[in-house]
């Protein structure tokens, strides 16, 4: 089966297959492994503490893979600066820079005269007009179904994909609820080029960084055990329900702000979970495809088992 597609030509990869950031997951084994898979891997810039571990992640990104690759920034209301991170991609001259969780224009503004692929995490139509106005290669879109942080709107995958393909000429890329090949031709069938796919690569082998109580919950649970947080300030986000999530949800309902959730929902409480396997003093991220989940393969085996569910339903469509 051909699997050729605007996304797989404009980043030089063989399945239209993209790893997401993953915030103090994606780091240069896992990125490595879904690039040699065919897909293009990601290291996450902003989990690092400083601009020499990126360089030394993307090196090491280097080290394991000859395929392309890219760098995530993700830049949120209270994110941390990220300009001289930006600079160390440029100067590693990296093939992408995924862009998520905020305004892009001034990654926009320092890639200019860069050879840099540019991809951008979207959740709304507006924000894929805005992403293709200021010059983005292709739109990540995510439905309400996925992980981490979402759109304020609450809209579908299923609804959101083929609004955004009939807004805009750059690739789209279907985002939320996909974790295996049904999901794939799915995303195909609705106008994207390709998709993107979170939580389905916490739960593979090389997502070292991973917690295997993490890796469990996401094989064990179901599209019910998550919950979204962060409403009451903005910005709404996808996790595995725990007493810490309860917790969090009982604080947003007095709607006292940043200040008083900053504690519960920071990236310490995260790592206590994912790193250190701690459910009930931290969280982790998660989408409703964890009710898809249910084990713990490498990369190439997931790939190749989605590869093959894709091409058996295209054989069917042919008949």
């Amino acid at each position: 089966m051909n699997w050729e597609t605007r996304v797989t030509k404009t980043f030089g990869i063989q399945y239209p297959i993209i790893q997401g950031g993953l915030a103090y997951l994606a780091y240069s084994d896992l990125a490595a492994a879904v690039s040699n898979a065919g897909g293009l891997g990601q290291i996450t810039a902003m989990s690092l503490e400083s601009p020499e571990e990126l360089r030394e992640e993307i090196r090491k990104v280097r080290n394991q893979t000859t395929k392309p690759f890219g760098v995530n920034f993700a830049i949120g209301q209270h994110g941390r600066p990220f300009s001289h991170m930006l600079e160390v991609a440029i100067e590693e001259n990296v093939p992408v820079v995924s862009m998520t969780g905020g305004n892009p224009t001034p990654l926009f503004d320092q890639l200019k005269g860069t050879e840099i692929k540019k991809l951008v995490l979207v959740a709304a139509r507006r924000q894929a007009e805005k992403a293709e106005e200021l010059g983005a290669d292709a739109v990540m879109v995510v439905g309400q179904e996925g992980g981490g942080h979402l759109g304020k709107d609450d809209t579908g995958t299923f609804v959101l994909i083929p609004q955004v393909v009939d807004s805009v000429s750059i690739p789209v890329i279907a985002s939320g609820g996909i974790g295996d090949g049904r999901g794939l031709m799915a995303a195909l069938s609705l106008g994207a080029e390709g998709i993107e796919m979170g939580t389905r690569f916490i739960a593979t082998k090389e997502c070292v960084h991973a917690n295997m109580v993490y890796k469990e919950a996401l094989v064990n649970g179901t599209e019910n055990d998550t919950v979204v947080i962060k409403r009451s300030i903005g910005m709404p986000a996808r996790v595995i329900a725990n007493t810490w999530t309860t917790k969090i949800c009982e604080l947003e309902k007095k709607d006292e702000g940043y200040e008083v959730l900053k504690e519960y929902i920071s990236g310490i409480a995260n790592k206590r979970y994912i790193h250190e396997g701690k459910v009930d003093e931290g969280f982790a991220w998660a989408g409703q495809v964890m009710g898809l989940i249910h084990d713990i393969p490498s990369v190439e085996e997931l790939f190749k088992r989605m590869i093959s569910e894709a091409e058996g339903i295209r054989t069917k469509w042919k008949n």
